[in-house]
């Protein structure tokens, strides 16, 4: 076993700092993982590479970087009592106090404690490094049939895509918006398919990414983002909009987009993360009783649950990974995800690297 290992961390001036680090061991009710894939979030592009955006304990604390890891188990620190060494694992990348009603409803990403909620490449060391530890209460099984790749996009975006999908409801009945087509709109997307929706309307800015979302059969229909949106949608859709509409891009005017596509008594969620929107309250919601859902990341019940359902499915997340880096690379790795010229990027090791 190695004493030391390499990882990466973020100084907030849009680089990327590789350190020799001793490799942790792990403590009571911890593991020691080998990190197989670790992807990029782009919150960790708004919040922490560009700039130091968190502030108190929500702020970054100039960890190891990464909270989209997937991973080995190689070492079993004592009070264990589900995994053992060998097991390949997600991390659910927020580790919560566990005993407050938000963690014990599975939503460690909502915790209250200030003092033991603490998120994996936030205000504790990630996954962007040659090992981890993490608590084996924030553990999913990752299956044989998924590799590790697939389960790092569990992690965050497909685990916050399917939470968002689970308050709207997908079938076939429905004709679907997906507003930003970048890492998490393709993975609601591909979801969305699987679901059964009838038709998926994509829109974005960036061609890289509506070229993703054409080649890889994730959307019946692209549309470069413009004023003309809404009534584009309308007309694919016998003038009256889609019944579900999913914003992934943060932009206000997207997210007033995905409102006014949508029809009567139809149904928004908002994932992307910052920004603001401006809507009219009377014509844009409550005449014709539509109704927006805020969502924030998932469960670890619910995540359990999406693993299991990708297998059932046959769906692979990795799929809509577009370039992968050796942790030497992490520099390459973030600054190409900072371009938004990319589907998913990530950082990889062994098996998971070719």
């Amino acid at each position: 076993m190695k004493t030391t290992m390499i990882a990466a961390f973020l100084p907030g001036d849009s680089t990327v700092e590789m350190r020799t680090v001793p490799v942790p061991a792990p403590r009571h009710g911890e593991v020691l993982l080998r990190i197989k894939a670790s992807t990029i979030c782009g919150s960790d592009i708004r919040c922490i590479y560009h700039e130091h955006l968190g502030k108190g304990p929500e702020g970054y604390q100039g960890v190891i970087a990464g909270h989209e890891p997937c991973g080995q188990i190689v070492e079993v620190g004592p009070g264990c009592r589900r995994f053992s060494t060998g097991d390949r694992v997600i991390v659910y990348h927020i580790s919560g106090c566990g005993v407050c009603n938000d963690c014990r409803r599975g939503y460690m990403i909502s915790c209250t404690s200030e003092k033991y909620r603490r998120a994996y490449g936030w205000q504790r060391d990630g996954g962007m490094a040659e090992y981890m530890i993490a608590e084996e209460k924030d553990l999913v099984a990752l299956p044989n049939e998924l590799s590790y790749a697939d389960g790092a996009q569990v992690a965050c975006g497909f685990g916050t895509v399917y939470e968002g999908l689970e308050k709207i409801g997908i079938d076939g009945n429905h004709a679907v918006l997906v507003t930003g087509l970048g890492p998490v709109g393709l993975a609601t997307a591909a979801l969305c398919r699987k679901l059964g929706a009838e038709k998926i309307i994509g829109i974005d800015v960036i061609p890289e990414r509506m070229k993703i979302a054409r080649e890889l059969g994730l959307c019946d229909v692209v549309l470069a983002s413009g004023p003309d949106n809404v009534a584009e949608v309308k007309k694919l859709t016998g003038g009256q909009g889609v019944e579900r509409a999913v914003d992934c891009s943060a932009h206000h005017a997207a997210r007033a987009t995905a409102i006014r596509a949508t029809r009567k008594w139809g149904r928004i969620v908002f994932i992307g993360e910052g920004g603001t929107v401006e809507i009219n309250p009377s014509p844009d919601m409550i005449h014709d009783q539509k109704t927006v859902y805020g969502s924030w990341v998932t469960s670890i019940w619910l995540m359990e649950e999406l693993v299991e359902r990708l297998v059932r499915w046959n769906l692979h997340p990795a799929e809509i990974i577009t370039h992968r880096f050796p942790l030497e690379r992490a520099s390459d790795a973030y600054a190409l995800m900072a371009s938004g010229k990319c589907g998913k990027v990530a950082v990889c090791a062994d098996e998971e690297l070719g």
